[in-house]
């Protein structure tokens, strides 16, 4: 088993700590691969749309982000990490998302996420934890990722975290422990399933493809999906068609 992690910060606190708790289970039967925002990914997305209508081997920061989405589509379970900053994600990782687009449905989405799972981690002293996980599922659902876990806590400092009384700390253990051992008992081997949701998106996405190549427009976008055979009767969360 693989498990890909994008930590959206480099930091040490109490996101860090829910995280380690969370992979404590799975590292005894998974390699896990971790990146570490923004060291991994410090440059920013220009929206200069070259990944769009070259395709994303002209973006300039192409080095960084092949090496994390190679690590993403290989992994059998994606976890990603965010403290929540003035109550959405870090900039680290709004920047990776920001660079990701391209895989987004509207474009060229990955056939592998389909099939993926993955879990979200954040926390904050307030009300932002939500909203910060609810900026990382946008995209993974615009992915093609329909299995989807959240963590959300309600810390802010590692002041908080070792003042915690043993009620409180047992009470947090208990709820990410859970969150864990629910994605432990998946079969891997076997694809998630694609909710009807995710299945609606595409089919309005595929309907946008196929006007664009009727209008005659050169579209970087409508060959990958030619290609993938979507715009016939092959899906991404089937087997394609022979």
């Amino acid at each position: 088993m693989k498990i890909t992690v994008i930590n959206g910060t480099e930091k040490h606190g109490v996101t860090y700590k829910l995280k380690e708790l969370f992979l404590e289970r799975f590292k005894s039967v998974a390699e896990i691969t971790e990146f570490y925002l923004p060291k991994d990914c410090p440059e920013f997305c220009l929206g200069c749309t070259a990944c769009f209508t070259n395709g994303e081997r002209t973006c300039k920061d192409y080095s960084y982000i092949e090496r994390i989405e190679k690590s993403l589509l290989q992994a059998d379970l994606i976890v990603m990490t965010s403290p929540a900053y003035v109550m959405h994600a870090t900039g680290g990782m709004k920047a990776l998302l920001d660079h990701l687009a391209y895989r987004w449905m509207p474009h060229r989405p990955a056939p592998q996420m389909f099939g993926k799972r993955a879990v979200i981690i954040t926390q904050c002293l307030g009300a932002g934890a939500k909203s910060t996980a609810k900026d990382i599922r946008h995209s993974l659902s615009w992915w093609g990722v329909s299995k989807i876990g959240v963590f959300c806590g309600a810390l802010m400092s590692d002041i908080a975290w070792d003042k915690l009384s043993d009620k409180k700390h047992k009470k947090l253990t208990r709820k990410i422990n859970k969150l864990a051992r629910k994605f432990l008992k998946i079969n891997y081997n076997k694809p998630a399933h694609t909710k009807l949701i995710t299945k609606i998106k595409f089919a309005l996405c595929r309907m946008i493809q196929k006007k664009v190549r009727k209008s005659g427009v050169e579209s970087f976008d409508v060959k990958y999906w030619e290609q993938n055979g979507w715009l016939g009767k092959n899906r991404p969360w089937k087997k394609p068609k022979v």
